[in-house]
């Protein structure tokens, strides 16, 4: 397939029929295997406001490739009635609004009152979610040691795991060859780099991707810097320190989103080689005002520093609040938008850019075989369901028999009967009943790893100077 050619429907379809080995194996109607029969369990944890449209996609993109068990914390849209009736219809899914009550919780959490988050504290905008993410994976080790689960990471819901290198694209297979002695296993992240600036579905239109340095030589990374930065402040727009996942185990914590620690012990980590996260950022024209409307900073130079941790956020948000529609669309365009062709065909050909079409095919496939109608239709079954419990409980309080005052009154209480015959009403409207959730169970350490931008260019600057062009002025390079 040529490097500059788009995939087509036809395409897909081919990709996913072509082999008998089930690389992707989802099938109409299809009931995912019990996760007491697949080994190693993985539990993907992460926070979102979002609406179906997307988190449908990237759940079944998930579960396509190997993950059994999802936490999933929601506010906002995401915790609306209908779209948690959804998620809660999807076996494996456990969905944790955000309330009240779970923030009393959190406050009452181990690392709550610890220091190497305390940083974090009391700022708004990407600093609070970034608190609110750590302690949300604290609760999720919770729920995913009660699950069974082996392995634990988090994700946002604009990124994507791309097992490479591991037989038949599988995260299980991937994990199985992790030695047992490892605790950590880290995906370098690699960015969403669009072609264009009406991008309505990045998992099917995306499929040019910014490779991580950890994947690159050092000379292509430091020799390419310029064109790879195309005058944005970092080589990534975001942050370029990949995701983690954990091995389950005893005194397991979060050390950011971006990985985890061990109270009693320093944890072994591996970086894998060809497995990466697919970052899908800005990847919309629309999540520039998306993000500007989540955070009520001033678009100042100055008080955006206090919002966002990283330069490109920051930018964006200024434009995004200051800018006319039609500034902000330019300015899209000359900082996201990859509109230059032979610059896109020079970085592929170096392997600094990269086409990876497995998302696109496998997120096409469940959309053609209705996976996504078909859990839209299970969340209304569940909405039925909550609507008729919810009518026999208001029809209970509501008979005289049942009225505790009217039975005193003819001598005739007898709760335990009461009680019994409500139980079975119950468990006829229910069906197979309902699930209790367990509450959560509740040093000086260094400073949690927040998102961060790939080598800086002083590093640039030092390596061309040391190893490419000896001969070279740095100082001359300082306007880059």
């Amino acid at each position: 397939m040529g490097v500059g050619r788009s995939l087509t429907d036809t395409d897909c379809m081919h990709q996913i029929h072509r082999s008998n080995t089930p690389s992707f194996p989802h099938h109409p109607g299809w009931q995912y295997a019990a996760a007491d029969h697949v080994s190693p369990k993985i539990c993907i944890t992460g926070s979102t406001s979002g609406g179906l449209e997307q988190i449908l996609p990237w759940l079944y993109y998930h579960r396509v490739i190997g993950a059994s068990h999802f936490v999933l914390f929601v506010e906002g849209k995401a915790a609306s009635a209908n779209v948690s009736a959804v998620l809660e219809s999807i076996p494996g899914v456990r969905v944790v609004p955000r309330t009240k009550e779970l923030e009393e919780k959190q406050a009452r959490s181990r690392i709550w009152n610890e220091t190497w988050l305390s940083s974090f504290f009391f700022r708004p905008c990407n600093y609070e979610l970034f608190v609110k993410q750590s302690l949300n994976m604290e609760m999720a080790i919770v729920m995913a040691r009660e699950a069974g689960a082996d392995w634990i990471i988090h994700l946002d819901t604009d990124e994507l795991l791309h097992p490479a290198g591991a037989p038949e694209y599988s995260l299980r297979r991937l994990f199985s060859d992790v030695a047992s002695d490892v605790d950590m296993v880290v995906f370098p992240n690699y960015e969403s780099s669009v072609e264009r600036d009406d991008i309505t579905d990045p998992f099917t239109e995306v499929t040019m991707f910014k490779k991580n340095y950890d994947h690159l030589t050092k000379e292509t990374y430091f020799g390419l810097y310029r064109e790879a930065t195309r005058g944005n402040p970092n080589y990534f727009l975001t942050y370029g320190n990949g995701k983690a996942a954990a091995r389950m185990q005893d005194h397991l914590r979060p050390n950011g989103a971006h990985r985890w620690h061990n109270y009693v012990k320093f944890p072994r980590e591996i970086k894998l080689d060809e497995a990466a996260v697919l970052h899908y950022t800005y990847a919309k024209f629309s999540d520039l005002t998306s993000r500007r409307d989540r955070c009520g900073c001033n678009p100042t130079k100055e008080d955006v520093k206090r919002c966002f941790m990283l330069e490109f956020d920051r930018d964006a948000f200024i434009i995004a609040s200051t800018g006319s529609e039609e500034e902000m669309r330019r300015w899209y365009r000359e900082h996201v938008v990859w509109t230059d062709k032979e610059l896109n065909l020079k970085l592929l050909r170096k392997g600094l850019l990269t086409r990876i079409y497995a998302p696109q095919i496998i997120v096409q496939g469940l959309r053609q075989r209705g996976t996504f109608n078909d859990s839209l239709a299970a969340g209304h079954d569940v909405l039925e369901q909550k609507r008729v419990k919810e009518a026999f409980l208001l029809s209970v309080k509501r008979l005289p028999e049942y009225n505790s005052s009217f039975l005193a009154s003819k001598g005739k209480v007898n709760h335990g009967i009461k009680e019994e015959k409500l139980k079975q009403k119950l468990l006829d409207v229910e069906g197979a009943g309902s699930t209790a959730r367990r509450p959560l169970s509740v040093s000086n350490t260094p400073s949690a790893i927040s998102p961060a931008s790939s080598p800086i260019p002083n590093s640039l600057l030092n390596y061309l100077h040391s190893v490419l062009r000896p001969d070279i002025d740095v100082f001359s390079l300082s306007e880059w």
